[in-house]
């Protein structure tokens, strides 16, 4: 098993919608942490610049985050009247 730390990798997961996300909010209402300690991790790396990653349970939490961000935008979406 390869036990490098591949960093950066859940950053090109997301490589479709990075830029279209406001990460410091996903940042500030699904973990309660700052835009930096959001922007460090997608990038690969902790507070300090050593190489680090999302954990297993961030994964999660994000992987859930994203599902309830875009079921709410399907709500809003259907909200709309033509």
């Amino acid at each position: 098993m390869d036990t490098t730390l591949k960093t950066g990798v859940v950053k090109q997961q997301l490589s479709d919608i990075l830029l279209d996300i406001s990460w410091a909010k996903i940042a500030q209402k699904y973990f309660g942490k700052s835009s930096s300690w959001m922007y460090h991790k997608l990038d690969g790396i902790d507070g300090n610049g050593n190489k680090s990653d999302f954990s297993y349970s961030e994964k999660l939490q994000l992987k859930n985050a994203l599902f309830d961000f875009s079921e709410r935008i399907r709500r809003a979406a259907e909200n709309i009247e033509p």
